[in-house]
């Protein structure tokens, strides 16, 4: 068949592909007049380029601009599919990402089917986990599908596992055998492993070649390049990868330089590490982009900055809300039974704790019957010494987290934090050792108080640096059980020392 020449092609237009031709610029021509006539008719600006669009929908900060969220909903409200799809192609993925955590569940569901397959795939990638389950639930299997395969396949097994167990069944089977291969490949690798974080698709060349080769090969087979790459790997005839040449130096150096002449050593990344190890190894290395190797040291893949920066962000979001005893499965979108059912349970830990510092007081219930000052003086020993264990506890983690903290200088970070307690203890108790006497017109008084919050500081720097110690040595994570413990030790000593020196000093 004789393919015809484009002009022809139009000649041969039928009378009703004229009309419905007619028809749709039509239909667009009236939706963008009734969008016209609406924004005039409110108080939103009238936003008619993506320049426009782009620049009112991010404030100085980069955060949304709550006027556009507004332009979005008023869309939705009109069911003006053209305007959404305009509003939201102005902006980056990411941007829709966030304004998709603004939006309420019915909005979400109004503005998803507006966006084409390609940017609804970068727009997953960059989902929270609770709203990108919400989002996956209203795609069919194929367009899921689609989407997938336009991921890379580190963010298409991120966005799979979300999936309930059929939806997945009905994926893969809409998925073509290559891309169903390499779904099934990640998903085999452990969660929170380099494997199940890693990239598949990689750049990588034997090393007899040389710089052109390289060049004209990469030329030749572009659109089964990975999307963003630094490195080109160099590998041996085994598959094992010897060393890397970054792009830069690679398109810098002559066509005839053997790849072995300009690569670099690598680090490698075994595919079972966990990533927390692995974000450690970039942080510590200030890596850009790292080789995965099997078992038997052969390349499987590699790991890029941008995927390490999510780690660390999610790695350190997880220890301060742990801290707080906090869950991070905490959303926008968590439901109330959900944030009560995370953080309940550290409450009732938490007032286990407050019993045993309770029972103490009542072990000298006579002592404050005989002296009122010891009721009002006593909370203030033990918050005190809260604040202290909380400030020594707060960077025994981070110390931890960052490997600055381990076995071989645990004695003197401990020894650091006792002296801080000690200097701290000295200013604290001289003021309100001064100020309980004055006030309570009995030196003794002052003098008590201010024994015990030098007491209370000490315990309270040995326990912000020893239990998360302990607790790391233990396997468990020493940001989400501390805070407990610190606050019943410096509770605890705190009420213990005040009153017991109360006790043998002054009745």
């Amino acid at each position: 068949m004789v393919k015809k020449p484009e002009a022809e092609l139009d000649t041969l237009a039928t009378p009703a592909d004229e009309m419905q031709g007619s028809l749709k610029a039509l239909a667009e021509a009236v939706a963008k007049e009734t969008s016209r006539e609406a924004a005039e008719d409110s108080d939103l600006p009238e936003l008619n380029t993506p320049e426009q669009i782009e620049d009112f929908a991010l404030q100085d900060d980069y955060a949304l601009n709550p006027q556009y969220i507004e332009l979005v909903i008023d869309a939705a409200d009109r069911n003006d599919g053209m305007r959404l799809r305009e509003l939201l192609d102005a902006l980056h993925p990411a941007d829709v990402a966030d304004l998709m955590g603004f939006l309420s569940e019915d909005y979400r569901e109004q503005v998803i089917p507006w966006i084409p397959a390609d940017a609804l795939a970068d727009i997953l990638s960059e989902l929270d986990e609770g709203i990108r389950e919400e989002v996956v639930e209203t795609l069919r299997p194929v367009d899921l599908a689609e989407v997938l395969q336009e991921l890379d396949s580190d963010d298409a097994a991120a966005v799979f596992e979300d999936m309930e167990a059929d939806q997945q069944k009905a994926v893969l089977a809409a998925m073509d055998p290559e891309d169903r291969e390499a779904m099934v490949t990640s998903l085999a690798f452990e969660e929170e492993t380099a494997g199940r974080l890693m990239q598949r698709e990689v750049v990588a060349a034997p090393d007899f070649w040389d710089v052109g080769h390289t060049i004209e090969h990469m030329r030749a087979h572009g659109d089964d390049l990975p999307e963003l790459f630094f490195d080109v790997y160099v590998i041996s005839p085994t598959h094992k990868p010897v060393g890397a040449v970054p792009v830069s130096l690679l398109m810098r150096s002559p066509r005839a330089t053997p790849l072995s002449a300009i690569m670099e050593p690598i680090t490698e990344i075994e595919v079972g590490m966990d990533q927390e190890e692995v974000a450690y190894i970039f942080e510590k290395y200030h890596l850009i982009s790292a080789p995965v190797v099997d078992a038997g040291g052969r390349l499987v893949g590699q790991i890029t900055v941008d995927d390490i920066v999510n780690i660390i962000q999610e790695e350190n979001r997880e220890d301060i809300l742990a801290l707080a005893g906090v869950s991070d499965d905490e959303g926008r979108d968590s439901s109330v039974f959900d944030v009560v059912r995370s953080r309940l349970p550290w409450l009732c830990v938490n007032l286990l704790t407050a019993f045993m510092a309770s029972s103490l007081i009542s072990v000298f219930s006579n002592e404050i019957e005989k002296l009122v000052a010891l009721a009002v003086l006593m909370p203030m020993v033990a918050s005190i010494g809260g604040n202290s264990g909380t400030q020594a506890l707060t960077v025994s983690v981070r110390a931890l987290s960052s490997r600055e903290l381990t076995t071989a200088n645990a004695l003197r970070t401990v020894w650091r934090e006792v002296r801080v307690g000690w200097f701290n203890g000295s200013v604290i108790a001289a003021i309100l050792g001064v100020v309980a006497g004055l006030v309570f017109s009995s030196p003794m008084l002052g003098i008590t108080i201010a024994l015990a919050v030098m007491i209370n500081l000490t315990a309270a720097a040995l326990a912000g640096t020893l239990v998360p110690l302990t607790l790391s040595k233990l396997d468990r994570d020493p940001a989400a059980a501390s805070p407990i413990f610190v606050t019943m030790v410096t509770d605890c000593v705190g009420f213990f020392s005040f009153l017991g020196l109360a006790a043998i000093i002054l009745l």
